[in-house]
């Protein structure tokens, strides 16, 4: 990434850390690639990430969001510090969620998952603490947010043939349509996670958090094509690690998460699908790598269960599992083509 007066991203951060910091860094690395806002740079015989956010505003907003949640929990980064649009935070650890819990054994992908289930309702509890709910943004409170999201159907019905008429479009834009009341991180995709030295797991980048139901958190891990945990399994842990105290009850907390999780994996679907398209199959290694939509026809199988799964809970969504399981067999085939022009 280069500005107009040819200064790379990379030199704009090291010269800024360098002058907050008053001591040269030591050396540089982009975790997510040098076309990524966040590099990894040692610094005074320490590691740290330094990222440089487009909106000055948003990036003051995630450092005190940082700030707030950090006297509360120990879940996330450590704010060090904002010099203009660029924040330094401490490096939570270089074993990403993404790629460490596909190398695991069963038994350790569980305990993996849970974990990350956990500091998610921690991080959620230490927001009602802060006065974070008096600031932050609503996210997804315009009527035409909602119907975008809802309308993912739509991409959907290309794919897998005619939506039912039992599905009832605005009883399901009403189902979404809540007031925010609760802190979200937002984007908890597990490549935004990490273990440290410490073997503590800790989320990081919360450049969009805002308020809205709360479950939206869990849509974004469960939903995450890459995540190689069942979604009957990952309700098991989210009623194990339930908070009461986030004011909604078990059943309705759950509830909503199925309704809004269907929609999610929706909009995963065609993410995936759309990607595919226009850059072709990639490699899950390729993919959990660099962090990437999950353009795998392994990955597209998945999330297509995930969605199959969390219509099927509600009778609002239930219309929708059809669909679903239609697309789970078309990315079926395609996996399964591959693999044959593979072994041949």
């Amino acid at each position: 990434m280069t500005d107009t007066a040819g200064t790379t991203t990379r030199d704009h951060i090291v010269r800024t850390a360098e002058a907050f910091f008053d001591r040269p860094v030591e050396d540089v690395t982009a975790p997510g690639g040098e076309s990524r806002s966040s590099f990894r740079l040692r610094i005074g015989g320490r590691s740290l990430i330094a990222t440089l956010r487009p909106n000055f505003r948003r990036t003051h907003l995630e450092a005190h969001v940082l700030r707030e949640l950090g006297e509360h929990c120990d879940d996330l980064p450590v704010c060090l510090g904002v010099s203009g649009e660029v924040m330094f935070q401490s490096d939570v650890g270089s074993r990403r969620l993404n790629t460490l819990i596909a190398a695991v054994d069963k038994s350790r992908r569980i305990d993996l998952a849970a974990e990350a289930v956990a500091a998610l309702f921690r991080i959620h509890a230490a927001a009602r603490k802060t006065k974070l709910h008096e600031i932050m943004p609503h996210l997804g409170a315009t009527e035409s947010w909602v119907e975008t999201f809802i309308g993912g159907i739509d991409q959907l019905e290309e794919l897998t043939g005619g939506i039912s008429n039992d599905f009832d479009r605005n009883a399901a834009c009403a189902a979404v349509a809540v007031t925010g009341y609760q802190f979200v991180k937002w984007d908890c995709r597990s490549g935004n996670a990490a273990l440290g030295d410490d073997d503590r797991l800790r989320w990081f980048d919360f450049e969009y958090a805002g308020m809205r139901h709360g479950a939206e958190d869990f849509a974004w891990l469960i939903g995450d094509e890459a995540w190689p945990v069942e979604p009957d399994r990952m309700v098991d842990m989210m009623i194990d690690a339930f908070d009461p105290s986030c004011g909604i009850p078990l059943d309705e907390y759950m509830h909503y998460l199925a309704i809004y999780m269907t929609f999610h994996a929706t909009q995963r679907l065609n993410l995936v699908a759309r990607e595919a398209k226009k850059r072709g199959w990639a490699s899950k290694q390729h993919i959990r790598r660099f962090d990437d939509a999950g353009r795998n026809p392994a990955f597209a199988v998945h999330i297509a269960e995930v969605g199959a799964y969390f219509s099927d809970q509600t009778t609002l969504t239930a219309p929708l599992t059809r669909n679903f399981l239609a697309a789970r067999d078309g990315f079926a085939e395609i996996l399964k083509e591959r693999l044959e022009k593979r072994s041949a």
